[in-house]
């Protein structure tokens, strides 16, 4: 799906404390601004801030989004596969390419946080199980969105003659995503099922791992030029700095940055918007 080396750059939109209008905004301004996609995150309570602050739900979120913008892609950073089974994500995930035209990027993760897990009550397997799942999971979602009749007999997840309808916009189905940092486990779960990988860490070691990455998709017999790299960019730094960490991770072959919404607020993304932006997407 991915063969270019050209920048794409996303915004995280960060949902935590926030309702459906600032939301709305936040959107709606990644869109005028001329960012590639923006991106909201999989939990069900803030991560940091009033633990009892507002925090919407990521794929209704996404539905909503799609109804109120014209071009932006969208997405979830990432997935967690613990929170839904993915039967029932994979009907979600077309729902939303559907009403936003095609615009959708699926993103997926074996999910991390176990104090929400056990505080609703939702079970958190060991990180091999969650692995395994994940795996697992992006190959039902793959066949429900592509095949009629779909048959799968895993450790976890089967499917039974599963046919759903309409199929998404996007052919064969909208670009799936892992969020995956471990070697051992989830980089080759990456180097077989996705379709874009996103890592967050320090450049040279995100340049190591990209580079694991090349010969975990070799071995599975996979062209590692067709996995777009994604990474996360904070706005915090001096723009010299933002520049150069840009510079480093598009000479490494990095193709997607993910711009995180700065604590200085919405002056700041204003002037990465008219200084920065323009440069990196060029």
């Amino acid at each position: 799906m991915y063969c270019g080396r050209e920048m794409r750059i996303g915004l995280d939109v960060a949902q935590h404390q926030l309702l459906w209008p600032e939301l709305t905004e936040r959107v709606q301004f990644a869109e005028t601004a001329g960012f590639d996609g923006a991106w909201v995150f999989d939990h069900f309570k803030p991560l940091y801030g009033d633990p009892n602050g507002p925090c919407l739900e990521s794929w209704t979120l996404l539905a909503a989004l799609a109804a109120v913008t014209d071009r932006i892609r969208l997405g979830v950073l990432v997935t967690g596969i613990t929170y839904r089974h993915p039967s029932i994500l994979a009907t979600e995930a077309i729902t939303v390419d559907q009403i936003s035209k095609g615009r959708l990027e699926i993103g997926m993760g074996a999910a991390w946080h176990q104090p929400e897990h056990q505080e609703l009550g939702i079970p958190f397997p060991e990180i091999k199980e969650r692995a395994e799942r994940l795996e697992e999971g992006i190959q039902v979602m793959r066949l429900l969105m592509t095949k009629d009749r779909a048959r799968f007999e895993g450790r976890h997840y089967q499917l039974d003659d599963a046919s759903y309808h309409p199929r998404p916009v996007q052919k064969p189905h909208p670009p799936i995503w892992i969020g995956a940092s471990g070697e051992q486990l989830m980089l080759p779960i990456v180097a077989r099922q996705a379709d874009a990988w996103h890592a967050f860490g320090a450049g040279q070691t995100l340049v190591a791992k990209s580079r694991l990455l090349d010969q975990l998709a070799a071995k599975a017999g996979r062209d590692p030029n067709r996995i777009l790299r994604s990474a996360s960019l904070s706005l915090s730094q001096p723009w010299d700095r933002v520049r150069r960490r840009a510079a480093e991770l598009r000479d490494a072959g990095f193709g997607y940055l993910i711009a995180e919404w700065p604590s200085e607020g919405k002056r700041r993304l204003d002037e990465f918007a008219q200084k920065v932006l323009p440069e990196l997407a060029a």
